[in-house]
This record gives C-alpha cells, structure tokens and sequence, in this order.
C-alpha cells in the first residue's frame, strides 16, 4: 500500500471522530485551528520563502504572488477560519417535511459528504480554507496542493493539525498527500470508496484531466475567463474604475478581467482612456502596465498587439487584457456565450433595460451590474472563506461556501407501515 492510499484510509476512519461532534466542538476545533495557524506564522513563513526561492525561474511574477504568504495573508487565513465560527451550521438542517396519507413522516435533512478532496495549484490559503470549511460540515479532508507549494502547505497543515490535537480531535481529518506527482492526482480521481467528493482548483489542464479521468464525483471550478462589456449608456469613469480594478487589482485569480468589450458608439472616447489608465499611467508610475490584445476594430483606435482568436478563448492570469469593439448588447452576449468559461461577467450601464437584457442573455454562475468582477469569491458573498468557484450546474454553482458543501438525505419515520 502506498503512502497516499494509506492517508486516504487514515482519513476515511478519522472522519467518523465528525458524526458525533456537536456544532460547539466544531466550532472550538475551528477556534484552535485559526490560533494555530498565528502561533505558527514565523515557521509558515520560513517554508513560505524555501517556495519562492525554488520558484525563481520556474514561474512568473505574477504566478509567484499567488504562492506567496506575508504576515497579513496568514491573519486573513485565520479570520477566514474565524468567519466560519460565526456561520450556522450547516449539518443537521431540516429541509422539507412531508406527512404522507398513509402516516409515513418523510423529512429532507442535510448530512456530510464524507470525505473532500481537493487537488490545487499555487495559492496555500487554500489549505487552511478547504480544511476549515470541511471541518465546519462535517467532513474530512484530503488536500493535494502543487509541488511549488510543498514546503508552505506542510507547515499550514502541521499548525491545522495542533489546533485539532488541542480539542481532542484526530489529526487525519485533514491530510496532505506528499506526493505531487501526477500519479497522485490520479489515485485521487480513481479512490471509489475513499473520497466522496472531488473538487480541483487550478488552470485548464487540471481541470480537463479530473473531468476526463476521475471515477469520484467532481465539481468543475475556477477557470475563469471573464467578460466587462462597456455599453453605450456607460458611465465611462466608472467603467475606468471597475475595468482597472477587475484586471489589476490581482490578475492571476480566476475572477479577474480577461476580456473587454466596448461599444462601438463610444470605442472612440472609451478605449484612449483605457489605453492612459491600464496602460501609460501605470508605465509612467513604474508599475506593471497591462498588455492590449485587439481586434481590427479596436486597434482603430490604440496601439496594441494585434488580437489572435485564441486571445478571447484564453485564460491569462496575467497583466494581459483581449479587447474587442461590439455593435450593442445582443452582439456582447453573444460574444460571452461563444468564448466564457461560465465564471463571472459585467455589463457597465445607466441602462436598466440594457442590463436586463445582458442579465437574461449571459448563462455563467456569476453576473454584475456596474460591479467588478472581482467580488466573485465567497468571503465576499458572506460566506466565510470558500472551497472554490463552480463553474457547473450541478451541485453548485458559484462561490462554494458551507451549504454547497453538505448532501442530505431522508429519515421516514413509521408505525409499521407496509407496501
């Protein structure tokens, strides 16, 4: 037997420690979990740098500020931990009730999944994330971050792991596979039996191989190209604000601005004072500027690299933004339907019939009104800290706090009721 699958056996027996625990023992374990993560920091951020420094060359700058943890990164981690402290419960929820004619009481509660799995890139807030929010309902986990985040994501786990020891609870309900290679990844996508639920957080490819290869139920998320149309009726300053913020503000997540559209009606006022504020103002600035990827319409206009098609089909994470010039709202749906990945778009608009219509018409998990893109994430949407960003139907769709993360089942009660 291998190590992982040992550690998916370990966790598989820890989790029943969960059936029994009571909403106050969760929340004293998430309580302990928080304080261990602040105790620890100077070690986290020992092993945080030992990432960086192998990073060096590997990937990009910009890659690099996802892996990378600061003193305020871990005490986000934490207060997102404590956020969930405050949540109800989402275990033990009486959904439905139904009395039957035949006296047979039929009631829809909400349960744990069991075990999570989780295989992600690059970002070790995620660790302490999807270890609080399984824990909270009522599940373990099982957590398979990137090699370029080895050193981090032990640290954050060994801390997570004292919290736990301290309240009495087992240790194997949250477990780091070692192993970052693909074969692990793998095992994980195939563990029928072991892992109730597959969630994969990172770029296309991970993605595809989990939807193509996992034998374990799996929530697609994450990979994000998201659409800002600049319609006619626009503000154009506050369009300016939300596009700069949507792009630059943290171009490597996946609710980050990829794609622009504009109206053709104000391309000509529009997109120079585009090019001034993502592109000259920056520069000037010596910040990081953004590079223009445009179509013949919109190059009329500004300089810029000449636009491919794979530019709008194409998921930058990066300071790299595609920009094409529309005829209205029906031709920006219609765009954002032939090239989004389902994540979030935005119309800018004074026009509320406008915004109706781009509403109706976009079909992704989530949609702004004269709002970035960016508050696509579940501490945003009151959730505490999330698991990820669905970009699917079923189970869940969009930021997935608490009470995407519970199944249920139904208890019939009888008074010897026969068929």
């Amino acid at each position: 037997m291998n190590r992982t699958q040992q550690l998916l056996e370990d966790t598989r027996r820890a989790r029943l420690a969960l059936v029994k625990a009571t909403s106050e023992e969760k929340n004293q374990a998430l309580t302990a979990m928080a304080a261990a993560l602040e105790e620890n920091m100077s070690q986290i951020l020992e092993q945080n740098q030992l990432d960086l420094q192998a990073a060096q060359g590997q990937i990009g700058t910009v890659m690099q500020d996802r892996l990378r943890l600061t003193e305020t990164r871990i005490h986000q981690m934490a207060e997102g931990i404590r956020q969930l402290v405050q949540l109800e419960d989402p275990v033990g929820k009486v959904l439905e009730t139904v009395r039957r004619p035949n006296g047979l009481l039929i009631q829809k509660k909400t349960v744990p999944m069991g075990v999570i799995a989780i295989i992600y890139e690059s970002r070790p807030n995620v660790t302490s994330d999807a270890a609080a929010l399984a824990l909270k309902s009522g599940s373990a986990c099982v957590l398979r971050g990137g090699k370029e985040a080895i050193q981090t994501n032990r640290a954050i786990v060994k801390a997570l792991q004292q919290g736990l020891k301290t309240v009495g609870l087992p240790v194997e309900l949250i477990g780091l596979v070692e192993d970052t290679s693909r074969e692990s990844a793998t095992q994980l996508m195939q563990a029928v039996g072991l892992v109730d639920l597959l969630i994969p957080r990172g770029g296309p490819g991970l993605i595809r191989a989990c939807v193509e290869q996992a034998k374990v139920p799996c929530i697609q998320t994450g990979t994000g190209i998201c659409h800002i149309y600049v319609d006619k009726d626009a503000d154009l300053s506050m369009a300016l604000d939300i596009l700069n913020n949507a792009k630059t503000s943290r171009p490597s997540v996946c609710n980050a601005a990829e794609v622009c559209l504009v109206h053709k009606d104000i391309a000509a006022e529009f997109l120079p004072r585009m090019e001034q504020v993502l592109v000259e103002q920056p520069r000037q600035e010596g910040k990081p500027s953004v590079e223009l990827r445009l179509d013949e319409q919109s190059a009329r206009y500004i300089p810029g690299t000449p636009a491919t098609p794979a530019d709008f089909d194409t998921e930058f994470c990066d300071y790299i933004l595609a920009v094409a010039v529309v005829d209205g709202v029906e031709h920006a749906v219609e765009h954002i339907r032939a090239h989004s990945t389902g994540h979030s778009e935005a119309i800018i608009t004074a026009n509320q019939q406008t915004a109706d219509a781009f509403v109706q018409g976009v079909d992704s998990a989530a949609v702004y009104v004269n709002a970035s893109t960016r508050f696509t994430d579940g501490e945003e949407f009151g959730m505490g800290c999330e698991m990820g960003i669905s970009t699917q139907k079923l189970h869940a769709r969009g930021p997935m706090g608490l009470a995407e993360l519970v199944s249920y089942q139904y208890i019939i009660q009888g008074s010897g009721q026969v068929r």
